[in-house]
């Protein structure tokens, strides 16, 4: 389970790169933002995409990353954002942590120009040999209204 503050601060910072997807990895305790170098091209399958659709950890942050394996606390989940406010894990995403390369989860946040409107977490099945969905959180609101016997589905900005 992800602490609720940790939540907080990643959805923050999806809400602050939009229309760019947001990522970065997750400790016990912290939240570790990470820039999105696919504007650069340094995205090892898919370079064509803008950061509006793709993500990647590149350069000194990636190498921080993979140093935090070897610290007190490691990181325990990779999060990015999909820009189209969906959560899912893409094929893309997939193909990017196959294997799996690092002993991680995935925590995927959907966010559109209106606020975010889920969220998504993935851990690795060796019997799928594929990162399948864990966990899934609709928005607070969402929530309120459901306990209230008023769901529907919309757009829900989360501050």
């Amino acid at each position: 389970m992800i602490a609720a503050a940790l939540l907080a601060e990643v959805y923050a910072h999806a809400r602050a790169t939009f229309p760019a997807e947001c990522c970065g990895y997750l400790t016990a305790t912290a939240v570790v933002r990470c820039t999105n170098a696919q504007p650069t091209g340094a995205h090892p399958i898919a370079p064509e995409r803008g950061a509006d659709t793709g993500f990647v950890i590149a350069g000194a942050e990636l190498l921080a990353f993979v140093r935090a394996f070897d610290t007190a606390e490691p990181p325990l989940v990779v999060y990015h954002s999909h820009t189209n406010g969906r959560a899912y894990f893409s094929s893309v995403d997939q193909a990017m942590a196959e294997g799996p390369a690092y002993p991680v989860q995935h925590l995927v946040v959907g966010v559109t120009a209106a606020g975010l409107t889920e969220a998504a977490q993935f851990a690795w099945s060796a019997g799928e040999r594929a990162y399948v969905e864990i966990s899934r959180r609709p928005s607070p609101s969402q929530k309120k209204r459901k306990a209230a016997g008023r769901s529907r589905t919309r757009t829900i900005v989360w501050r």
